[in-house]
């Protein structure tokens, strides 16, 4: 292992000088590449360099109590390795999961789309519910959400909410959110006062950039529409709102959130272009897309990964068999505890997979 850390090490190095070089400065492409790979060792690096100072840390105090004859100088020394053996074992395991093969899509930003389900209005309400949890997260990670397209449902809520999320390994973090989610409570519009289920479906894609993916232009109808809002009523007057076809695979996306065409015309392609980098994806990786037609099934109440019950006060994740008591708390944004536990889980099968193989 530690040989393989000294290779990263030199690799972090050598990209570090790459990144000062006039010709790579100049080259965006190359730049953004590589600067993406020196942001992904340095957390290598990093840890890389604390154990080597813990390795020493430990050698010094066994010398010390190996050769030292004062007594209490010994017991120092027996006190602090009793603190850095653990300290070492932690780190190892750290390092071993930075060194498991990442999803190069994890340090992408995403385009989140949240569709109400099963259970009419209270879906959709359930829906916004959604949207406000992740802004929350969002929010506490320090990314920015940015509003695509919505069709607002006509009790609250959204009948379908299409945002990007942008920041620091974004879908990394969320693309475990992928999958139905359901809700279990009485609805404000429930007059008996009975518990009823509703579902809302989360889908998260990596937003694909542009040498990601190319896209011929005249492969591309493009529409465009007035605004509209709940009930059809004529949000503005003007051809605003924009839909693209992508002809060859069908695909199409839309914006409507801007008054400027051209502004609307750009998120589109921005969503459209995630889309057909997704579906090239499923193509290498025909697994990958059986497990996301799985996990984000269609919208029905039997088909789900989480819920949220809220007589109970419970949040369940069906995938991982984990469960809290602070819905309150997760409906606020605090879903660290699910992301975490989810990733843990990733990388256990990922490791016990390199280990039969």
């Amino acid at each position: 292992m530690l040989d393989k850390l000294e290779a990263i090490n030199q690799r972090y190095e050598n990209v570090n000088e790459e990144l000062m070089q006039p010709d790579v400065m100049s080259d965006l492409k190359r730049y953004k590449s590589l600067n993406k790979e020196y942001k992904e060792l340095g957390k290598i690096v990093a840890e890389y360099r604390n154990y080597q100072q813990v390795l020493s840390n430990i050698e010094n105090a066994r010398e010390v109590i190996a050769t030292e004859k004062d007594q209490d100088f010994r017991e120092m020394a027996k006190a602090e390795l009793d603190e850095l053996m653990p300290e070492q074992e932690r780190l190892e395991e750290v390092i071993k999961d930075l060194l498991l093969p990442k999803d190069p899509n994890d340090s992408k930003d995403v385009i989140m789309e949240i569709r109400a389900g099963a259970g009419g209005d209270e879906a959709a309400i359930f829906a916004g519910d959604l949207q406000r949890m992740y802004m929350r997260f969002a929010e506490k990670q320090g990314w920015k959400m940015e509003l695509i397209d919505a069709m607002e449902g006509t009790a609250g809520g959204y009948k379908e909410i299409i945002v990007a999320v942008r920041g620091e390994d974004v879908y990394g973090k969320l693309k475990f959110e992928s999958g139905v989610h359901r809700v279990q409570r009485v609805p404000a519009t429930e007059t008996q006062g009975r518990i009823h289920t509703s579902v809302a479906s989360v889908v998260v894609i990596p937003e694909a950039e542009e040498f990601d993916v190319e896209l011929n232009m005249s492969d591309i109808r493009k529409d465009y529409f007035c605004s509209s809002g709940p009930g059809g009523q004529s949000v503005n007057t003007t051809y605003s709102a924009v839909r693209l076809t992508h002809l060859p695979t069908g695909l199409v996306a839309q914006c409507q959130d801007q008054k400027s065409q051209l502004k609307n015309f750009d998120k589109a392609l921005a969503v459209l272009r995630s889309r057909v980098y997704e579906m090239e994806l499923a193509k290498k990786n025909e697994a990958d897309g059986a497990v996301r037609k799985n996990m984000i099934g269609g919208g029905d109440r039997s088909d789900k990964i989480r819920t949220y019950n809220y007589p109970q006060g419970r949040v369940t994740d069906h995938r991982i068999g984990y469960t809290v008591y602070n819905l309150a708390s997760v409906v606020e944004g605090n879903v660290d505890d699910f992301v975490e536990q989810l990733r843990l889980a990733d990388s256990a099968e990922r490791l016990q997979e390199g280990v039969t193989k």
